[in-house]
């Protein structure tokens, strides 16, 4: 059993470092990408504030696939360049958006999302899928957390292919 838990008192910056070291144990030595991608989404749940979805959509023949998650039913496939994440997984690049409504194209899979932040998950030059975060709080999300989430992902990539 592991026991990771974010300090209530720390600024921000130390919570992501935090989360990195926990991800990075919770992963070490488990070959199975499915099992890490859903211990990474509930750490990631319990460590950042403000979130109403976490989870991760895989690259599956061409398209996004929805992957283990926390948070309400989500959409299960999104064609790449569609969405925040479509986009995200397309350009291979973060997506901040402060206000999703504003996002064109954006699939609103819970009503109650304000801001997302979409990370690719890239290992080798290979496209693995994205780490999406919801908020239902208008620009919940800045360039901390977005270095922050690339550092992480790009950490535990390859324990999630």
């Amino acid at each position: 059993m592991y026991d990771f838990a974010p300090v209530d008192t720390a600024d921000k910056q130390t919570l992501h470092d935090d989360l990195l070291s926990a991800a990075k144990a919770l992963t070490a030595g488990e070959p199975d990408a499915v099992a890490n991608m859903a211990n990474l989404a509930a750490l990631v749940w319990q460590f950042l504030p403000d979130l109403n979805w976490a989870g991760f959509y895989r690259m599956v023949e061409g398209e996004l696939v929805l992957g283990p998650f926390q948070g309400k039913p989500a959409c299960i496939r999104i064609p790449l360049g569609r969405g925040v994440c479509g986009t995200a997984a397309a350009t291979r690049a973060t997506q901040l958006v402060e206000d999703v409504h504003a996002f064109p194209g954006h699939i609103a899979c819970d009503a109650a999302s304000a801001s997302e932040i979409v990370v690719p998950i890239i290992h080798e030059g290979e496209l693995i899928g994205v780490l999406d975060l919801d908020s239902p709080l208008p620009a919940r999300f800045d360039a901390v957390d977005a270095l922050a989430l690339e550092k992480l992902m790009a950490a535990v990539a390859a324990r999630l292919r």
